[in-house]
């Protein structure tokens, strides 16, 4: 199959500098992200009032980390780049409303003017789309932000692929990669053989390409989502919630006898049974949900300390602070860096074990049979 080469030789210094040159712009933006909100907020209160009745009115022109965290992690109508206020640069998405009375309406996210404005009877509060008729019942179907990550990371892993697919059909898989193949061919040969083929046994291939599928897919948008203006799509726990399901899917329907005979006529005392099988059926959600929360949480919160830490210039208002909340940033940077690969391969491995735990044939007293066993048995026949 695939050839198992270092790619790394001689580049490992090079990959360290541009590792903490990418790190360090990063916390760089956010900082001027965070600089941008505080002075839009400081502006708009000084048009509005002036300083005594601010003062008065207990503003203080702190810029709001909570906000500008939050802003980031959620979900939005719109793809928002850099600055606040009418201020703000954001590239506007579609929305698509189905509705009870009016059908289905299209228009662009701009028509809403950051949540300023309403248009045709629709306004935009906190992200929710809500109707000036209470009688109408709505269908929120847009283009969301997570939505068009989750569109571009498709297509970026299908361009990406389909090009190395080419390339090994003009040149072969018994000749050295180059290029773009170098660096992927470890990754598909790690997943196959130190992830698929370990835990799951003999039927490894069938399920290969999933496993790939989420490897680069979650790989890929933990990355994205690392920039500023990425959006955090691993970080959306309805997003872990469908791979966990569809890893939940998977598992039940190649799930063998031996797997459902284990849930339904548990190795125990019969009269112990009313216990164990509801416990052995909650078992089977569980494992999907243990998936769910581990990658939302690891994500985000990885994305809420950044800045966070970021944002304690702002809050102490002093240049003493930067040098500190800027080093633990970059430190929390490089470490995200890691986390993006290491909750892609925990995903995938724990799948693998999942899918590996429902196929697996066993023996005669309920052990799990492995490929060495079944080849020393034939052997012996």
């Amino acid at each position: 199959m695939f050839s198992k080469i270092n790619i790394f030789r001689g580049k490992n210094v090079l990959s360290l500098l541009f590792l903490l040159f990418f790190s360090f712009n990063t916390s760089n933006l956010l900082a001027n992200d965070l600089e941008e909100h505080a002075v839009s907020q400081s502006s708009d209160s000084t048009v509005n009032n002036a300083a005594e009745a601010h003062a008065a009115e207990g503003h203080d022109d702190k810029v709001d980390i909570t906000a500008v965290a939050f802003e980031h992690i959620l979900d939005s109508h719109s793809w928002h780049l850099w600055g606040h206020g009418e201020e703000a640069v954001a590239i506007p998405l579609p929305v698509i409303i189905y509705s009870s009375t009016k059908g289905l309406q299209i228009f662009s996210s701009s028509k809403f003017e950051h949540g300023h404005a309403s248009y045709e009877g629709y306004s935009l509060q906190a992200e929710k789309i809500l109707s000036s008729d209470a009688n109408e019942t709505i269908y929120d179907l847009s283009i969301t932000k997570n939505v068009a990550q989750m569109i571009i990371s498709m297509i970026i892993i299908v361009l990406l692929f389909s090009s190395i697919a080419k390339a090994y059909a003009k040149t072969g898989i018994n000749s050295a990669p180059k290029g773009k193949q170098s660096f992927f061919e470890p990754l598909i040969v790690f997943v196959r053989d130190d992830i698929a083929k370990t835990n799951i046994g003999s039927k490894y291939m069938k399920f290969v390409p999933y496993l790939l599928t989420i490897f680069f897919f979650i790989l890929l948008n933990n990355i994205l989502g690392m920039l500023p203006i990425g959006a955090n799509l691993t970080g959306n726990i309805a997003f872990t919630l469908v791979l966990s399901v569809i890893t939940l899917i998977v598992t039940n329907v190649n799930g063998n006898g031996h797997y459902w005979h284990h849930i339904f006529m548990p190795p125990a005392p019969k009269w112990l049974y009313p216990i164990l099988i509801p416990i052995e059926v909650v078992g089977i959600l569980t494992k999907p949900f243990a998936l769910m929360i581990r990658l939302f949480a690891n994500i985000t919160a990885g994305h809420i300390i950044i800045i966070s830490l970021i944002g304690l210039i702002f809050i102490f208002k002093s240049l003493a602070v930067s040098p500190i909340a800027v080093a633990f940033a970059l430190f929390i940077d490089v470490l995200e860096c890691l986390v993006a690969f290491l909750q892609a391969y925990i995903f995938t491995m724990l799948t693998a074990l999942f899918i590996g735990s429902a196929c697996a044939d066993h023996n005669e007293d309920g052990a799990h049979t492995s490929d060495d066993d079944v080849h020393v048995a034939k052997a012996n026949h």
